[in-house]
């Protein structure tokens, strides 16, 4: 039985990163990467400004930065923002190598192998890009990380019976954790957000445009990311509201329009392609030749699904990222923004808190750290979910959010900057207040 300081099952950002910081200062780590080589994880890709700002070695991984996003409302109303600080996407296979080949290098023990679950001969997995008879996605490897805990510390056994020994244990298996679930609690279906999408080619044009559009009658938003060599396409939304069949029509209809869109461009521009604005007007929700464009796309896309925690303002009060031998980071934690979604930067931020604490001898102030530094953003987000995707004034706020944007500079540069994760949510409404007083 080989034996470790630590053992961290789950090789994305969180896991990578925090293998990199606690190897480099000499602490024996054992990474294990339980997914098949080549699948990436079903996301979207974006990390924000205030990540890169943070971790600029980031920058060094392949990836598109982006300084304009186009933006709609439910509605159809369209805001153009340059972004002061641009953020970057990265195709999730080429991003999570970078941070665990970092890893590797630093010295941590990287292994190309699933946990099992206690009591199981073998792990019981099902394809990761599938769906249940109700649309979700499927969950993936159910019964990975469920471990027996012996005198000295943890033991992990894997899947080609190898057996692993540690005194503290890591999880940051994602969000449908079987680690976090045994230690801290499973969280309700209400608690759980749903995204899935499609990967698809660039236009034909080459032009690729980064696009966020607020669902119409439902919680959350489609994105268009370009990356290097394709563009993902997405909804994420609400578990308990999921209807796939339904939210599945609305992103080829999205999908549809944004290729649509730079068809139209093609024939009526006099210029040549290469200075074509980035996305004329979108007719959003509505391909003009939707069935002949859906069935060419159909044979060029790979389908992806996840799902994402959204944890409600009581539980961020009471739910657990440590214990006695213990730790829980990114998604695992639940550490995801409740209106957005997005999670990259709270994983590698819960990384470092996390291997700080360690490193001082003190793991178990990884708790007060999370709390202190970004768990108050976490639960103000929280709180302001259902205002967010509320209505304002007779209509939906981020129409009213969209319409005020784009008559108010303030207002724009502030969206501009949630956007890119440069603004929280703490004080958000006082600063769209006064973004209010900059009309154009």
């Amino acid at each position: 039985m080989d034996s470790f300081d630590v053992l961290i099952v789950g090789a994305g950002p969180a896991g990578s990163f925090a293998a990199e910081r606690l190897a480099r200062a000499g602490v024996r780590v054992a990474l294990f990467d339980g997914r098949p080589p080549g699948e990436p994880k079903a996301c979207g890709g974006g990390v924000t400004s205030k990540a890169l700002k943070a971790w600029p070695h980031l920058l060094e991984a392949v990836g598109r930065t982006i300084d304009e996003l186009d933006m709609y409302s439910p509605s159809g109303k369209h805001l153009h923002m340059k972004l002061d600080e641009p953020f970057a996407v990265y195709s999730r296979i080429a991003f999570d190598t970078f941070l665990r080949e970092r890893a590797r290098e630093t010295g941590a023990k990287v292994f190309a192998d699933k946990v099992l679950g206690r009591g199981f001969e073998r792990s019981v997995t099902e394809p990761s890009l599938s769906t249940t008879p109700r649309g979700l996605p499927a969950r993936g490897p159910r019964l990975v990380g469920l471990l027996p805990r012996s005198r000295a510390g943890w033991i992990v056994k894997t899947q080609s019976g190898a057996e692993f020994r540690a005194k503290y244990l890591v999880a940051a298996d994602g969000a449908n954790s079987a680690i976090a679930k045994k230690l801290a609690g499973p969280l309700p279906p209400a608690e759980m957000e749903v995204a899935f999408g499609y990967r698809a080619p660039l236009p034909e044009s080459g032009e690729a445009a980064t696009v966020v559009a607020f669902l119409p009658k439902w919680v959350g938003y489609a994105w268009a990311f370009p990356r290097v060599d394709h563009v993902s396409f997405g909804i994420a939304t609400t578990q308990d509201a999921f209807d796939h069949q339904a939210l599945d029509e609305l992103l080829w209809d999205f999908m549809v329009s944004y290729y649509e869109s730079y068809e139209r461009a093609g024939k009526d521009a006099r210029e040549p392609q290469a200075r074509m604005p980035a996305l004329p007007m979108m007719r959003l929700w509505s391909g003009k030749n939707k069935t002949a464009q859906v069935n060419n796309l159909r044979y060029k896309v790979e389908r992806y699904a996840a799902r994402i925690p959204g944890l409600a303002p009581r539980t961020w009060d009471k739910r657990k990222a440590c214990g006695e031998g213990w730790a829980l980071l990114g998604d695992a934690a639940g550490f995801a923004d409740p209106v957005t979604g997005e999670g990259i930067y709270y994983a590698l931020r819960s990384a470092e808190l996390f291997a700080d604490a360690y490193l001082k001898g003190k793991p178990e102030e990884y708790e007060k750290l999370w709390r202190k530094d970004f768990g108050g953003e976490l639960k103000r987000a929280a709180q302001m979910r259902r205002r967010f995707y509320g209505n304002f004034w007779g209509a939906p706020f981020t129409d009213r959010m969209i319409e005020f944007a784009r008559g108010h500079r303030g207002i724009r540069k502030v969206l501009g900057q949630l956007v890119a994760g440069d603004q929280g949510y703490v004080d958000l409404k006082k600063k769209l207040a006064r973004g209010a007083l900059k009309p154009l």
